[in-house]
């Protein structure tokens, strides 16, 4: 598994972004795929997952309502759908990967594969 992003950049409140995160290596055979945050100064925190089979999504309270992940089975890539971006939504965002099958995967632990990040920075 090779997680790449993109999608990250530069935005004033109130836009949008589209990230996107491609798995370069063969076929997704895991169970879930998630984004996590970092922003300066903190720890990664989870933001959005999407079990890869039945497509169930799970979301991070401050984000819930604005942000909408999803996924292309066929083209190996999951996306992040952020709308009304705000200035606390600062910060590198992390795609992610599970193997192992998890009831409610928002934990850091859960994912195995990492990839290295996009930043989004929101303008006031």
């Amino acid at each position: 598994v090779q997680l790449v992003e993109s999608g990250g950049g530069l935005v004033q409140a109130g836009d949008s972004l589209n990230l996107a995160c491609v798995n370069s290596g063969r076929a997704f055979v895991g169970s879930t795929m998630g984004w996590f945050r970092q922003a300066p100064g903190k720890g990664r925190e989870f933001v959005a997952a999407i079990k890869w089979i039945t497509g169930n999504t799970y979301y991070a309270d401050s984000v819930k309502g604005r942000f909408t992940i999803s996924r292309d089975s066929a083209a190996n890539t999951q996306y992040l759908q952020m709308n009304a971006l705000k200035p606390e939504d600062t910060a590198v965002y992390f795609c992610a990967a599970a193997m192992a099958y998890y009831f409610t995967p928002i934990e850091e632990h859960h994912y195995v594969y990492w990839g290295q990040g996009t930043p989004v920075t929101v303008s006031s």
